[in-house]
């Protein structure tokens, strides 16, 4: 066997697809098993890019490197899951999904988040703010908060506990009273805010 030959035959082993059937995400690095027509190989480690990170479903399509021809020294450098794809993007967007359909979608008229009816959690922080230049909607039939609200927040400190406290204890002077020089007053509020 000629070096030319030798050379085409590990170049054209350099790239291989393959199916992964089992992940161990513990670690520093992923680890897949993965099988092609020729063989099952097991902890083959992924490649992943920074700042993102996923665990592979049963079934996934895996490219795989060989480093310098040697199909003892793999790598998986891509992967797909072709049932949980989000298909038909406009140009210019992006998506992160996964395979039960929720997803965040960048579009060129917004940001989408879907949930398909989960719950969505903002965790460990110790502010959140939100700037909008117009509004900040919430289409709920409760809107709940475990502490204190204030309105006005740069200019007023009353919260809305402070403001039902004052009217739950408030009263009125009866004007006009004909009787006496007593200045009665009114009851108390029936029905209190809570």
């Amino acid at each position: 066997m000629t070096a030319i030959s030798t050379l085409y035959r590990r170049a054209m082993m350099m790239l291989g697809v393959g199916r992964a059937t089992l992940t161990n995400d513990a670690g520093g690095i992923q680890q897949i098993q993965y099988e092609t027509p020729l063989e099952v190989k097991s902890n083959t480690p992924r490649m992943m890019e920074f700042g993102f990170s996923s665990s592979l479903p049963a079934d996934s399509d895996v490219l795989i490197a060989y480093l310098g021809g040697d199909r003892s020294n793999a790598v998986v450098i891509a992967s797909g899951h072709k049932a949980s794809r989000k298909a038909g993007l406009e140009q210019g967007e992006s998506i992160l999904y996964n395979m039960w359909g929720m997803h965040v979608k960048l579009t060129e008229t917004g940001i989408e988040i879907d949930a398909k009816g989960q719950e969505v959690n903002v965790i460990n922080a110790t502010k959140v703010t939100i700037v909008a230049s117009e509004e900040v909607f919430a289409d709920t039939p409760v809107l709940k908060c475990s502490g204190d609200i204030i309105d006005n927040a740069g200019s007023n400190t009353t919260t809305l506990k402070n403001l039902r406290d004052v009217y739950n204890g408030h009263d009125h002077v009866v004007k006009n009273v004909q009787s006496g020089s007593s200045s009665p007053t009114s009851e108390k509020p029936g029905e209190k805010v809570q």
